[in-house]
């Protein structure tokens, strides 16, 4: 790896097997299954990628649903490992891409931060030394000690983020989740990663808000059908992309 770069991505393709057909239940699914009756079809995600990121860097990453962005994520997170190509990272890495992920819904905010900070490799006494920042930064003193299954998705957002950026890890990979929640929680956000930055922490940013994107990302990808179609500045990405999204809509109307 480049002295420089702090992720590589190389030539990774993910490819998907679905079944072509409806099926109801899990039973069905099985029973179709061990008879040989369920016929798939590959779909690719990823198409050759290959992209480098340097330290310090924060990156947006947009597309259309289904353009292979959360896909993406999700390799350089390990979370998927690639059908062909490789995804290789420099230091630590917080990914905060599905919401509650590493969370135990029946558990208590307060078990769950130990729980999801053991999942990104934090000790309990780090936690325990960090719970009063986490609480206050996601403004959750009052239901710590409730089950997050009462949660609402805002405040299950609020305290996976609280937790992911406690610590400064090197790498910080966001998907949507900036999306839930209420305005001044996600311009608190924004304002943590901003911190982050100047302490020289990658972000990597995945938002169908574009004017978020402008507003944090010096450097943006533009996925399509699993395939790259621009990388390079934030404005001249990001006007190229509303262009053709435009474009796209009014084609729309006029059909």
């Amino acid at each position: 790896m480049d002295g420089n770069n702090v992720i590589e991505v190389k030539d990774v393709t993910m490819r998907f097997n679905m079944s072509k057909e409806r099926v109801d239940s899990l039973k069905e699914y099985i029973i179709k299954l061990a008879k040989h009756q369920l016929k798939f079809e590959e779909f690719i995600a990823l198409n050759d990628v290959s992209l480098s990121i340097k330290r310090g860097e924060v990156v947006g990453i947009v597309g259309l649903n289904g353009s292979g962005k959360s896909t993406l994520l999700k390799v350089i997170s390990g979370i998927l490992r690639p059908s062909s190509g490789t995804a290789a990272i420099s230091g630590s890495i917080s990914p905060l891409i599905e919401l509650g992920a590493g969370f135990d819904y029946d558990l208590t905010a307060r078990e769950n931060v130990f729980l999801n900070g053991s999942v990104l490799g934090f000790s309990k006494e780090t936690m325990t030394e960090k719970m009063d920042e986490i609480i206050d930064f996601a403004e959750l003193r009052d239901f710590m000690d409730v089950a997050i299954k009462n949660f609402s998705s805002g405040m299950v957002a609020r305290l996976g983020f609280s937790i992911a950026t406690i610590t400064r890890p090197d790498i910080l990979i966001v998907d949507e989740i900036l999306a839930v929640g209420d305005f001044l929680f996600q311009q608190k956000c924004e304002k943590r990663i901003s911190e982050m930055m100047s302490g020289g922490t990658t972000v990597i940013i995945v938002s169908h808000s574009i004017e978020q994107i402008e507003r944090l990302c010096s450097r943006v990808i533009w996925l399509e059908k699993g395939n790259i179609i621009m990388d390079g500045p934030t404005q001249e990405v990001c006007d190229l992309y509303k262009k053709e999204a435009g474009l796209r809509q009014e084609n729309q109307n006029e059909g």
